[in-house]
Parts: structure tokens; C-alpha cells; sequence
């Protein structure tokens, strides 16, 4: 897709259906032909502004629902699933892919949930927590939520906000404005908890176990819960959940997106990052951040018109299992991947906690990937108590990662990378020593007189 163009047949598809109108008095109503509104919905022709501006004034609908509504997450997600080693005889070309996505939105819809629940191990049991829902919102958006931004930007310029005095700015803000003062409360009075809102005594109590980075976060989670509840409350709605504990996930995310995006406001961050060359550590002190926080900020950097490097972020336990998948702008299958190949050296990081260790990894297809990672504590840990440690990874295409500083002194595109997959069993690769398993859909074979450096041998294309 051509930057600036937006194709979203499927969206306005529905909106007609919804709407109860043939393609005939839908092209009346926005003055154009039949047969073009056809292209149209059949993602052969782009949205462009006009239409949308007609589109919005004859029908009650949120214009940016139809950048961020692709069933599926879009053609080339779709396109990741297929490429399974389920679907190998089938040969699905992008072509069939885009036909499929104009004609059933709803089925691809429902492939792509199923094909997710069957390849994370979930069932109807387990899909009541939410959380896959939540990602899936998540990703309709790309983790890019302009309105927060705008409004967390705003604010942090109203506030005049630098890293030096950002807590007091927004303790102050909370107290003059909001009647809540912030109180830090020993570890022994709140033993369990690291922040809650007393609204009788209208304190926000925090704990002292919270490191400077993390007590700024929570004021400002705290002054989003008030200051941005308007907006926070429209994207909730517009999600359309069906329980609540799904909302109040989402919830969870929208306001602590605002919170970092005050911490790090758009463009003011954006800069940094370019002027640095994404110096993460150098980016944590200037905007009093973790690690974690500002990880997670650059997978937001997707305004249009300033856009940063499209990262993405994961987070894992020393299981591999992921509490945090955020692909951002990327079109990175690692982070949709069913597993994770114990190649990958976001493993390692366990090995070295604190350290940066990089990586250049080049998947099945030929795409190489520059990688981070480094592992963090939670806040909160006692002497004497269960300790928690998580290796968060970011990266990006290793053809856009030539003017990162951590790159220096690597060759992206012709030096050595680590040929990783995405798990043992959707990999292919025949000679791996690291195998665990063999991949799916591959039948084994077995010879008595001969070991190879892969424990299982299977038979090839």
C-alpha cells in the first residue's frame, strides 16, 4: 500500500450494511458512481479525503474507525498466518488475499481468531480473560492512539514539563487543580500494593518501594484517569467489548499510553530519539523513564506526517512466555510467532541482567531483524520475598536500523545474522542443533545408521 493511500473497502462495507442501504443509494448519497463506490469496497480504489469527509457527513461513524478496523490485522498479517506450514499445499497468493478481505471481511475475521487460538494453545475456556481481545484492539490501532497524544502533548506543554521537575509539575497539577495530594507510604502500611487512589482522604498513595521513574508514571496514570477520561472513555466504547473485564483491560492500556505520552510527549520525543539515534539508555535520562517505558514508547511513533522507526516490543519470562506483544507499525511475524526460537538472544538477556545485548537475525524468508533486549525488575520487590525478572526485545527491520547508534559497527545487510524461526514448529530449517521439535505438517524420518546435527531429521519440500 502507497503511503498516504487508505483502502478500506471492508469498513465501508459494513458501514453500508449497517446502514441499510444498496451500493446504488450509498453512491447517490456521496455523489459518486455505482461503479466506483464497487472499486471502492472492493479495496481497487483508495479512500480519499473528500469521500471520507462525505462519508462522514451523511452517515454518524468515526472516520479514523476505517484505518483502524482491518479484519484480521490487515492483508499482510493474514498473509503471515498462511504462510504456515498448515497451508503449505495451498499456495494463497496476496491477490486472493485482498479479494477475500473485499468479499468477507467477517470470515477473515473469524480465520484469523481461530487460527490464533489453535496456535497459542487457547481455547473457549480461557478466552474469557480478555486479554487476547485487548491485543487484538490494540493492534487495530497499531498502538497508536492520535487524540491521547494530542492531548497528553498538550498538556505537558501547558504544564511546561522538563525531566527534572516532571513529578512535582504533576503532583501540583493534582493538588491545585484535582483536590489529590500524592503521599509515599512505607512498604509495612501498603504491603501489597504499589499505588491507590484513597478518595476519602483524596490521596494517591504510593508505595516507597517505587523507583523515581515508576512514582512519576503513577501520577500521571492517576491524572489521565481524571484529565483524559472524555477520550479514553470514546476509544472504550468504540472497541465494543462484550464484558467488562475486556473494557477495564483496555482501560488499563489507554491510560497508561497517556501516562508515557506525558512523560514523553510526541514531539518532543520523536526529536530526541532522531537526534540520538534511538539511544535508549541516553532517552531513559533524559525523560526520567525506564527501560520498559521507553520501550514501549517507540512503538507508538506513528503520526502521520512524524513518523518514527516502526518497533516493536515484546516481553517475556524465562518460560519464553509473553506478557507483552506490541508490533507497533512493524510487519514483524516475531511477535505473532506461536513461540519463540531459543536462538533469538532476547533469551540471553536473562544471562547478563542490565546489559543491552543486540542481535542480527535473519528469518526463514530472507528478512533480517536488528534486535534488543535487556532484562527488568518489576517495582515492589522486598528483601526475603518472590523476586520477578522479564527480558523485554525491541526491534525493527535491519533495513531501517542503519541510523540507530546500537547498530554501529554492524553490517545490516550483508554481515552475518543468526538464522532463527518462529517456534520448532512452524520452522523449516533442516540443519538446526537447537531443534525441540519437528515441525508441523513434516513427516519424520528416521535412519538407524546416520545422526545428523538436528535430533529430528523429516523429510523436505
Amino acid at each position: 500500500m502507497a503511503e498516504g493511500k487508505l483502502f478500506a473497502g471492508h469498513a465501508v462495507k459494513r458501514l453500508r450494511r449497517g446502514a441499510g442501504v444498496t451500493q446504488a443509494a450509498m453512491a447517490e448519497m456521496l455523489d459518486i458512481s455505482p461503479s466506483y463506490l464497487n472499486l471502492v469496497e472492493r479495496n481497487q480504489r483508495p479512500l480519499t479525503a473528500t469521500l471520507m469527509l462525505r462519508l462522514a457527513e451523511q452517515f454518524d461513524f468515526d472516520p479514523r474507525s476505517l484505518s483502524a478496523a482491518e479484519p484480521g490485522g490487515g492483508a499482510d498479517a493474514v498473509r503471515r498466518r498462511l504462510a504456515d506450514p498448515l497451508f503449505a499445499d495451498l499456495d494463497v497468493d496476496r491477490r486472493e488475499v485482498e479479494e477475500w478481505l473485499a468479499a468477507a471481511p467477517g470470515g477473515v475475521e473469524a480465520f484469523a481468531r481461530a487460527f490464533d487460538a489453535l496456535r497459542s494453545g487457547t481455547g473457549p475456556a480461557q478466552a474469557d480473560d480478555g486479554i487476547s481481545d485487548v491485543r487484538r484492539e490494540i493492534a487495530r490501532w497499531r498502538n497508536h492512539f492520535p487524540d491521547l497524544d494530542a492531548q497528553a502533548e498538550a498538556l505537558a506543554d501547558e504544564l511546561r514539563l522538563g525531566a527534572a521537575d516532571l513529578y512535582g509539575a504533576i503532583a501540583e497539577r493534582l493538588r491545585a487543580k484535582h483536590q489529590i495530594a500524592i503521599r509515599i507510604l512505607p512498604v509495612d502500611v501498603m504491603p501489597d500494593m504499589l499505588r491507590r487512589l484513597d478518595l476519602h482522604a483524596r490521596q494517591l498513595q504510593v508505595s516507597e518501594t517505587l523507583d523515581p521513574a515508576s512514582r512519576t508514571f503513577a501520577a500521571a496514570f492517576q491524572l489521565a484517569q481524571i484529565e483524559a477520561r472524555a477520550e479514553v472513555d470514546a476509544l472504550v466504547k468504540g472497541a465494543a467489548f462484550g464484558a467488562r473485564v475486556h473494557e477495564r483491560l483496555y482501560r488499563r492500556h489507554l491510560l497508561g499510553y497517556f501516562a508515557a505520552a506525558l512523560m514523553m510527549p510526541y514531539a518532543r520525543f520523536l526529536r530526541a530519539c532522531e537526534a540520538t539515534g534511538y539511544d535508549v539508555e541516553l532517552l531513559q535520562r533524559r525523560f526520567g523513564a525506564g527501560f520498559e517505558q521507553v520501550a514501549h514508547r517507540l512503538t507508538t511513533l506513528q503520526r502521520v506526517g512524524a513518523r518514527g522507526l516502526p518497533f516493536f516490543m515484546i516481553r517475556i519470562d524465562r518460560a519464553g512466555q509473553a506478557s507483552k506483544l506490541y508490533a507497533g507499525a512493524s510487519a514483524t511475524p516475531l511477535v505473532d510467532a506461536p513461540a519463540r526460537c531459543p536462538l533469538w538472544r532476547l533469551h540471553n538477556a536473562f544471562d547478563r541482567p542490565g546489559h543491552m545485548i543486540r542481535q542480527l537475525a535473519e528469518l526463514e524468508d530472507g528478512t533480517r531483524w536488528f534486535t534488543l533486549a535487556r532484562t527488568v525488575q518489576p517495582q515492589g520487590r522486598r528483601v526475603g520475598g518472590v523476586g520477578a525478572e522479564f527480558a523485554i526485545g525491541i526491534g525493527l527491520d535491519a533495513a531501517l536500523a542503519g541510523s540507530l547508534a546500537a547498530a554501529s559497527g554492524i553490517d545490516l545487510k550483508a554481515g552475518r545474522a543468526t538464522p532463527i524461526g518462529l517456534g520448532c514448529r512452524p520452522c523449516t530449517r533442516m540443519d538446526c542443533p537447537q531443534r525441540s521439535a519437528p515441525p508441523a505438517g513434516r513427516a519424520l524420518t528416521i535412519n538407524d545408521r546416520e545422526r545428523g546435527v538436528s535430533p529430528f531429521s523429516f523429510a523436505g519440500d
